[in-house]
């Protein structure tokens, strides 16, 4: 129901402001903008299903193969003591749990084309599981919101954006996008948990916790060691070699097994279309919205009212600049990468504000997007907290990023 009504939302909002903007302003153009934008983003729409079909196949075609192995069922064994501490709802030792944590390591890495779909494909076992089809599992919340907590180690990309618009340091965003991508993790772990009655306080979650602690911070002094110039090169360097070594992995274990490898990624592989084609209404729905939204300039009045109520408390309000990603962020990943691009396009990429725009696009992902495309993939129409618990993270992430961001760079 969230959902539903945020959706009507967009476009009621915007068509108020439109009409503002011809009857006071005389904007006579408005409308026909955002007309534009609504077939413009369902083209992109139907363009980013077309993209994923060959990556969707690929990785599904790969994963089959660790099915008909025996891997991604051994790999479930051993993480069991920990995620079914996470997920209590799903049985010890299922395949699915090998899955999920195969999306988790995708997204840590950066590596989005491989973490879509390993994430699709584990909601469709979710979905196996789940007794009420329509209606979003305790499980799917929780994966749901780990995902849209954009939990990251190695933010290739926007270092990738910074070097192409000159920063000195390109990778200088790399601690605050760590801890700010690392609280909003945290606090939608803690949301989810405290909805769904899970218990965090015991041996295998609070042995994790200290494994991560030390692992951020033995990479956090790998980072200040290694040259800021080299740290792009090997980070991408390291995430392709892991990504690769899994797909020989799970190849050679299949010869190992004596499968028909080849047969077992084509099996696989089919599956990667029929899920392209499945979220399109999903993604033409919220892209559409999304696009009206923006177009209609809703998204400037309200970081004009952000920054005007700030100001009257007297708070520093050097952080306004970067909100437009921030909030940007939470409906559309390749609409904050541009505010984030031309945001340093404007004031410096070196500038308190284009860092902050990058930490902020780091510190989680794109909430409605994650959303409308996993739940759309396998036909759940009924949500339940999900929402919540995902704007609860990425508001926690915006939060930690401004504040980490002052404690940086100002």
């Amino acid at each position: 129901m969230v959902l539903n009504y945020i959706w009507i939302g967009f476009f009621v909002v915007a068509f108020i402001i439109a009409l503002v903007k011809v009857i006071f302003l005389g904007d006579t153009e408005i409308f026909t903008a955002i007309m534009n934008a609504t077939f413009d983003s369902s083209k992109t729409a139907f363009e980013i299903s077309l993209g994923l079909t060959g990556v969707l196949a690929l990785w599904l075609g790969i994963m089959k193969i660790g099915e008909n192995s025996g891997l991604i069922n051994a790999l479930a064994r051993f993480l069991s003591p920990v995620l079914c501490r996470l997920f209590p709802d799903i049985p010890k030792g299922h395949p699915v749990l090998g899955s999920i944590f195969m999306n988790m390591s995708a997204n840590m890495l950066g590596l989005d084309n491989a973490a879509t779909p390993l994430g699709l494909k584990a909601m469709k076992e979710l979905q196996e599981l789940n007794p009420k089809k329509d209606t979003a599992s305790n499980p799917m919340i929780m994966f749901l919101v780990i995902n849209t907590s954009g939990l990251i180690i190695i933010p290739i990309s926007i270092m990738v954006y910074r070097a192409q618009m000159g920063a000195a340091q390109p990778t200088d965003v790399f601690i605050p996008i760590l801890l700010s991508t690392f609280i909003s993790t945290l606090v939608g772990v803690i949301a989810v948990s405290i909805a769904q009655k899970i218990n965090l306080i015991n041996k295998p979650i609070l042995i994790l916790m200290g494994i991560i602690c030390l692992f951020f911070s033995g990479l956090i002094y790998l980072f200040l060691s290694v040259s800021r110039e080299d740290m792009g090169t090997y980070s991408t360097l390291i995430a392709n070699i892991l990504l690769f070594s899994v797909i020989i992995l799970f190849i050679l274990t299949g010869v190992r097994k004596k499968i028909n490898v080849y047969d077992s990624f084509v099996e696989g592989a089919k599956e990667g279309f029929t899920t392209a084609v499945r979220i399109i209404p999903y993604l033409v729905a919220f892209l559409v919205g999304i696009a009206v939204f923006r177009t209609s300039g809703a998204m400037d009045f309200l970081v004009g009212g952000i920054g005007y109520i700030v100001g009257l408390c007297g708070v520093d309000t050097s952080f306004v600049g970067a909100l437009p990603t921030a909030l940007m962020k939470s409906l559309s990943g390749s609409g904050a990468n541009g505010l984030m691009i031309d945001t340093m396009k404007e004031l410096g990429p070196d500038s308190f504000v284009g860092r902050m725009s990058c930490v902020v696009r780091g510190a989680s992902d794109t909430t409605f997007y994650i959303l409308a495309v996993y739940f759309g993939s396998v036909g759940i129409t009924k949500t339940r907290n999900a929402v919540t618990c995902g704007l609860i993270a990425d508001f926690s992430g915006i939060i930690a990023a401004i504040l980490i961001s002052y404690l940086f760079f100002f």
